[in-house]
């Protein structure tokens, strides 16, 4: 009897190992996040049936990989929310991806300055999202104002979540430069270069809509521009065509496919 049970054991063991592995993981999903992200998400408004399920299973994998807590305030599910909901915006378009230079997400009650002070003793604060450095790499801070006021209007083209988020995909090569090499197929980065420093220079002489920060430099003008793009796509396509085009191609890998 001993050595019948052996290879049964084994059989069984195979069967895990082989069948059970190799069989496709079903994707966790959170139908109660549908309600609020059909309210406050622009983006996940527009999408199919089909599609927003894809999209809150992205933000379940998300949140189980990254924690995301508070600092002054208890933490509420809408803050979870919309935190996952600004990493998935713009790496909807990609097969698979993980934030892998991220670990956690800070919500502060409001603004606050460069040394973190967000009292109002602290009248310097007018940070509304940084990716840390040094202590606190791998960790973005966010102002709990300013992360909801980037999902209440999207007719200002700013939103600090998804700003953050993009400092971190510009990050990823090794430098935040605002030239999205791992995005871009070489043949576009000198004509992204030129466009870019083309565009700031027509915010600097009030000729553009983009908004003025993204003239500060080459990482905040891609940040700022892709707000543009995710909160306002129609209205970027009509009066930046050129901008519009060279970021579709960032942020959607099949169109790379297509050309």
């Amino acid at each position: 009897m001993f050595y019948l049970i052996i290879p049964l054991i084994a059989a069984v063991a195979l069967y895990f190992l082989v069948f059970k592995e190799s069989a496709p993981q079903r994707k966790k999903d959170h139908p109660s996040w549908h309600a609020a992200l059909e309210k406050h998400v622009s983006f996940y408004e527009q999408l199919t049936t089909d599609h927003q399920k894809i999209f809150r299973q992205r933000m379940v994998a998300f949140l189980e990989e990254t924690y995301v807590d508070a600092v002054g305030f208890k933490i509420e599910e809408l803050d979870k929310i919309l935190v996952a909901a600004s990493a998935v915006i713009p790496v909807f378009k990609f097969k698979e991806w993980s934030y892998n230079n991220l670990t956690g997400v800070i919500i502060y009650p409001d603004n606050f300055n460069k040394d973190l002070g967000y009292g109002d003793d602290h009248p310097d604060r007018m940070i509304g999202g940084l990716v840390g450095t040094g202590r606190f790499e791998k960790q973005m801070i966010l102002s709990r104002t300013a992360l909801h006021h980037g999902f209440k209007n999207d007719t200002d083209k700013h939103n600090t979540g998804i700003h953050e988020f993009i400092h971190l995909l510009d990050k990823i090569d090794g430098e935040t430069n605002g030239i999205p090499e791992a995005f871009l197929d070489k043949s576009y980065i000198l004509p992204w270069i030129n466009l870019m420093h083309k565009e700031m220079d027509a915010i600097n002489r009030d000729e553009s809509d983009i908004r003025s920060y993204g003239a500060t430099n080459q990482a905040e003008f891609f940040a700022v521009t892709a707000e543009y793009f995710f909160s306002r796509p129609k209205l970027m396509r009509r009066k930046h065509p050129e901008l519009y085009n060279m970021l579709d191609l960032c942020f959607n890998p099949q169109k790379k496919k297509k050309t």
